[in-house]
């Protein structure tokens, strides 16, 4: 009775998760579209770091927060860096971290997104809507089914800025994470969700991690898109392998286990072309409840996971 009471909890969460908070859209994954529509419309201007748009960007990302009812660790949400350019000069990231308290505490789980985008680029804007407007649309659906099935562990959100240009903004959170490293986990983190026209999205880190696919492949069985596990290894050659790709390789650098869900490279991948227009929005919203789905299963197992990693 508790294994069948559980699983409906998780399906509950999943179903409330894509549920919808404002009157004008009703249909399950519609709230994340919406995120994903708003994060890359042309007056974000492809949220570069340390631009306008990068600040209007974070704005409407702290209102779904205070939406969803999220609280910061410490006084503020806005976590700010610096880093160098290669021409030299210096910018200033801002990463936004925020916490669901677990029941029970202990270990946490890190769920991460950049928002950062290419921004202008010879008098065209690079919108970034696969990249990475849906990876934070979908950290966004992941707070809101813990809002509703609250965590038996923390689960922090680090919605993180300049990724594009080495991964600074998780780079930052891992030199000085807001929790002792020790507690940390896991990190799950979502870079590119929308766009696969096989209807098919990866899960890399079970290769390094083996004692994640046991959670993974379960997942798999009854995901609502084609979850693969893989490009976790050199086996598949170097080109594919995505262990340092995206913001998942700060947290591997300082010996933290992680996933990382992102479909593979396609025709709009770092061009103009990558705006809201050409995400396919039935695969789009299965994908984020496959994360959902996902993130509520590796939350649940946070305790074996950390034993197996000797954390």
């Amino acid at each position: 009775m508790i294994k069948l009471s559980r699983a409906r909890s998780a399906l509950l969460a999943v179903a409330i998760a894509m549920s919808v908070a404002h009157p004008a859209f009703a249909g399950p994954g519609d709230k994340a579209l919406e995120d994903v529509r708003i994060l890359s419309a042309d007056d974000m201007q492809g949220r570069a770091p340390g631009t306008p748009g990068s600040e209007k960007a974070r704005a409407y990302i702290l209102s779904r927060f205070a939406q969803l009812g999220l609280t910061p660790i410490g006084e503020r949400f806005e976590q700010p860096f610096t880093f160098a350019k290669r021409d030299g000069s210096t910018v200033q990231g801002v990463n936004l971290i925020a916490r669901i308290r677990g029941t029970e505490g202990g270990k946490a789980m890190v769920v991460s997104a950049h928002y950062d985008h290419l921004g202008v680029r010879d008098g065209e804007i690079y919108n970034g809507a696969d990249d990475n407007a849906s990876g934070v649309a979908g950290l966004l659906a992941v707070a809101e089914a813990f809002k509703a099935q609250p965590p038996k562990h923390d689960v922090i959100f680090a919605v993180v800025d300049a990724e594009e240009g080495g991964l600074r903004g998780a780079r930052a959170f891992a030199a000085a994470p807001p929790v002792p490293l020790e507690t940390i986990a896991l990190n799950v983190n979502f870079d590119m969700l929308s766009k696969n026209p096989k209807n098919e999205l990866y899960v890399s880190g079970t290769a390094p991690f083996p004692y994640l696919k046991p959670i993974l492949v379960k997942v798999a069985m009854t995901a609502p898109v084609t979850l693969k596990l893989g490009h976790d290894t050199d086996a598949e050659g170097k080109e594919n392998n995505w262990t340092n790709q995206s913001d998942h390789y700060a947290f591997a650098e300082k010996g933290l286990p992680w996933v990382y869900f992102g479909v593979e490279d396609h025709p709009e991948y770092h061009k103009p072309a990558d705006d809201f227009a050409t995400v396919p929005q039935d695969f789009f919203k299965r994908s984020v409840a496959t994360v959902v789905q996902a993130s509520l299963a590796l939350e649940r197992e946070l305790d074996s996971v950390a034993k197996a990693s000797g954390r």
